[in-house]
């Protein structure tokens, strides 16, 4: 007997699930979504105030439509991961728009270049089924590089590049926040803690809301956090930041800038692979305790549907890598409630869409939430980028099987974190085949329902 799928609204390859009608509201799920999607979806705003001239109301504007477009991935294309940032790519990213240009127009065209790069190569592999092929293709060394490049250019945009715009500002509250979440994350101590005492559970399964309110707290007790808590609704300003940002308004990028791009979005379509992997498994694992739901899981469906919401950001919000396909937590403490049985979730769908907020993007005009995280933002993004490091360090290096290959995956990533993208991606190619030859594996993917 086949397992029914919750019902929607069929286009094409997508499914269109309206919130409240189609799936039910979950109040755990939205209060955890509410106030830790504010203390991580928010992170990019510093970085656009700083280095991309937006005022604070205009990056408030800007990240309103990346959140928009990531809760489209749940509503309008039927997706079952919990959407997040491709994380990793982001130092990556960032490293070659701030390098290589000094001015907001120039670096706002680089990130439609990349993001419509990333969207032409999504759709392309997508239709064609070469996706699949082409990270097989790819050896093993190569791919932990590339990982590895991830967590070099984090750990090096926190504590040398961007060192004394963020952490050097605001020491205490950074390193108590980061090592708080370090902790819970990754600790093997206070993982049999965890497994031991419930308390510690519940603090794990919060992710990096624990540490984030301890710097919120400690903060204003050692003088590095200031609050001005301002009353009332914001209207983002849609349209000057659009005006600021969107090709349309500033101008597309040159032929020159795309093909300089292109190895980034190369780089984020292997980081993302995994990413799709991870949650297939996840959601895998799910369907073994839970018979009575059928999750469609789709890659065509995904590439198309990370390829349009890329594209969109691309011209209307350019910032570059919001529209993943994973937001890994998430992802896994949606499903461990849904796998305790329809009476604490009908639906996983239901449970992303609570998540989410139902697509309903009110944290953006609630002006004393906004303004009361205004001065932990940089905290925010110094906790994204070392936990990025950390989780991308220790992914990477258990990828090789022999010493010759670790040597070879930390000069590939150091590659990448300090060279051109090109240089970087050759250097790296040239490395692995001189240093380890074409080290595959041929181990093939579980294959999708």
């Amino acid at each position: 007997m086949s397992r029914p799928e919750l019902p929607g609204w069929r286009w094409g390859p997508f499914t269109f699930r309206l919130p409240f009608y189609h799936t039910r509201f979950y109040w755990p799920e939205a209060l955890q979504g509410l106030f830790i999607a504010a203390a991580t979806g928010l992170a990019i705003v510093p970085l656009m105030t700083a280095f991309f001239g937006l005022s604070f109301e205009e990056a408030v504007a800007v990240s309103m439509i990346h959140s928009i477009l990531i809760g489209s991935a749940l509503i309008f294309f039927g997706e079952p991961y919990a959407p997040g940032w491709i994380t990793p790519a982001l130092p990556l990213v960032l490293a070659f728009v701030l390098g290589g240009s000094e001015d907001p127009t120039t670096r706002f065209q680089a990130m439609t270049a990349v993001s419509l790069n990333f969207a032409a190569l999504l759709f392309i592999l997508g239709v064609t089924g070469l996706g699949k092929r082409f990270v097989f293709w790819l050896p093993d060394t190569l791919k932990a590089g590339i990982i590895l490049g991830a967590a070099i250019a984090a750990l090096k945009r926190v504590f040398i590049d961007d060192a004394e715009r963020f952490l050097l500002q605001q020491p205490i509250a950074t390193g108590l926040a980061c090592g708080v979440c370090l902790i819970f994350a990754f600790s093997i101590p206070m993982q049999r803690l965890k497994e031991k005492y419930r308390f510690f559970a519940i603090l794990g399964a919060m992710g990096l809301l624990p540490g984030f309110l301890l710097a919120a707290i400690v903060g204003p007790l050692v003088g590095e956090v200031s609050y001005d808590i301002q009353w009332g609704i914001l209207i983002p300003p849609v349209a000057e930041a659009w005006a600021k940002v969107s090709p349309f308004a500033i101008g597309w990028p040159s032929l020159e800038l795309f093909i300089q791009t292109m190895p980034l979005a190369i780089i984020t379509y292997v980081i993302l692979f995994g990413d799709l992997v991870t949650g297939n498994e996840v959601i895998r694992e799910g369907l073994a305790v839970r018979d009575d739901e059928h999750i469609d899981i789709n890659p065509t469906r995904s590439h198309l549907s990370l390829a349009i919401r890329n594209a969109l950001m691309g011209i209307s919000a350019p910032f570059f890598p919001t529209q993943g396909a994973l937001w890994t937590g998430v992802h896994v403490i949606i499903m461990q409630r849904w796998k305790q049985g329809t009476g604490a979730m009908n639906s996983l769908h239901s449970g992303l869409h609570s998540y989410y907020l139902m697509g309903i993007p009110i944290l953006f005009f609630l002006l004393p939430l906004l303004t009361g995280l205004r001065p932990l933002l940089g905290i925010a993004l110094s906790l994204t980028l070392v936990l990025t490091g950390f989780a991308c360090a220790y992914i990477a290096m258990a990828i090789p099987k022999s010493n010759t290959s670790r040597g070879t995956v930390v000069l590939i990533g150091a590659g990448l974190a300090f060279f051109e993208p090109w240089v970087g991606l050759l250097f790296g190619l040239a490395a692995t085949i001189l240093l380890v030859g074409w080290d595959r594996n041929t181990d093939p993917i579980p294959q999708e329902d």
